[in-house]
């Protein structure tokens, strides 16, 4: 399977390879390649970041608010049975 890009505006680390993922609340798993994953952390921290910031009503997450969305967009695009797993 071709792995799709990450985006230009990607900032976060490229992971060198991918691994297995469990979602904690299910226990499903889901293999990611590396562009993958380095997304999928991308998103989980955007999310960790915005809540210990105030959440989305504090205009200072806003810009992270809106790379997250696009992450989460990414990743849908690039693997949506994954992303339905593990951050539907």
């Amino acid at each position: 399977m071709k792995t799709k890009a990450l985006p230009k505006w990607f900032d976060g680390e490229l992971y060198v390879k991918g691994d297995t993922v469990t979602n904690p609340y299910s226990g499903d798993i889901c293999e990611l390649s590396a562009e993958e994953l380095s997304m999928y952390d991308f998103i989980l921290g955007a999310q960790f970041t915005i809540d210990r910031l105030g959440g989305v009503f504090n205009p200072a997450t806003y810009k992270l608010q809106q790379q997250m969305a696009k992450g989460l967009s990414w990743f849908r695009s690039a693997n949506p049975e994954a992303y339905m797993v593990l951050l539907d």
